[in-house]
């Protein structure tokens, strides 16, 4: 089990992507953090507490359940314990950046785009992904990657977070 990210390269990752989208974005005015739940949410909120803590400013943070948007749901009759989505603030005329801990297939993050498209009309919507493992089904690239971990289909990427009651921080690749 190769452990291609640990706690220190998980900051060092975080940091950088903070000062990505502050470049691309020329500043924090106009940018809401997004994270799809549970990873995704953990990701959007380190972000904003980095940026906040650096004194670079203030940005709007949510979580975002994307089950009910998901185009492989396996049955309308069973729904699933899908949370309602209440950001607690507009996403309308702002730039929204959707943030998750993994990008495969890309349906969690046109899944994300469509359950965003329901709770507002923002300006643009930007993909930050910790990992890119390549493997798309449909026509998706992320803005901005931590890393690019080309993986086999038998493989994937274990995410850990202190968040989540997880152990240490960790991104590794497992065999199934």
């Amino acid at each position: 089990m190769p452990v291609i990210m640990d706690a220190q390269g998980l900051a060092r990752t975080l940091r950088r992507l903070s000062h990505e989208i502050e470049e691309r974005n020329e500043g924090f005015e106009n940018v809401a953090l997004v994270g799809v739940k549970r990873g995704g949410e953990v990701v959007a909120r380190r972000l904003a507490a980095l940026i906040s803590g650096s004194g670079r400013g203030e940005v709007p943070c949510a979580g975002l359940d994307i089950t009910m948007a998901r185009d492989d749901l396996v049955s309308a009759f069973i729904l699933p314990d899908a949370e309602r989505n209440e950001p607690g603030f507009s996403l309308d005329n702002k730039t929204v950046v959707l943030c998750d801990d993994v990008l495969h297939t890309g349906r969690s993050a046109v899944a994300g785009i469509e359950a965003i498209f329901r709770l507002g009309r923002p300006a643009k919507i930007q993909l930050l992904v910790l990992v890119d493992r390549g493997g798309r089904e449909l026509p998706v690239r992320a803005d901005y990657v931590g890393k690019n971990v080309p993986t086999a289909r038998e493989e994937y990427i274990e995410v850990r977070f202190t968040e989540l009651g997880q152990g240490a921080d960790s991104l590794t690749v497992i065999r199934r």
